[in-house]
């Protein structure tokens, strides 16, 4: 005959019945096994720790894209006080779950992202996004420094040259430029192989 094992949540649930039932007529008294109560209660710690930590992690992912795409990151109001409840915690970390997921689906395609692979193909002469041949521009777009300066410098700040930028992060650098009024002029000869000049 096989042992039946208690899993940790009929553990729990029982651990808190105990605490919580008792007959009309008598006062409540505390559970008859406090090592239990504690056991229980320290796992309910851990657990709300690991979803809190998962919350900081899935957070940051929404927030990199957000910043990748030059968006506003989305506010955060829930902080490490919120976390008393673990079904309430669960609740944000599926929220941000899901704006992580909407963020990184968005980042993956950019606009113009077919003209700005064929400008790469023509622009970085084989040597691919990490492109950096001491000619002054860096990355599988070209970027120069000022350049980079202009329209990230945030990424110029935290990452280096653009040949240190993966190929999304270019992608949408130029496309900033080319929102904010340049169009694709900054490559004027591949532009124009592209039919986009």
């Amino acid at each position: 005959m096989r042992k039946r094992y208690l899993c940790l949540p009929a553990l729990l649930a029982g651990v808190l019945l105990l605490g919580v039932v008792s007959s009309p007529a008598e006062p409540q008294r505390k559970t008859s096994n406090p090592a239990a109560a504690q056991r229980a209660t320290r796992v309910l710690a851990i657990k709300r720790r690991l979803v809190v930590h998962r919350i900081a992690t899935v957070r940051q992912e929404t927030w990199h894209w957000q910043r990748v795409m030059a968006r506003r990151p989305t506010p955060s109001l829930f902080g490490r006080q919120d976390a008393r409840s673990l079904a309430y915690s669960r609740w944000v970390l599926r929220l941000w779950e899901r704006r992580a997921d909407h963020a990184r689906r968005l980042a993956q395609h950019p606009p113009h992202r077919s003209d700005w692979l064929c400008i790469f193909s023509h622009e970085n002469g084989g040597y691919g996004w990490k492109a950096n041949t001491g000619n002054g521009y860096y990355g599988g777009l070209q970027m120069d420094l000022e350049f980079q300066r202009a329209y990230a410098p945030r990424l110029l700040r935290e990452k280096g040259t653009a040949d240190h930028w993966t190929p999304l992060e270019q992608i949408w650098v130029a496309e900033r430029a080319r929102t904010s009024g340049r169009g694709f002029y900054p490559w004027p000869n591949t532009a124009a192989m592209c039919g986009l000049i």
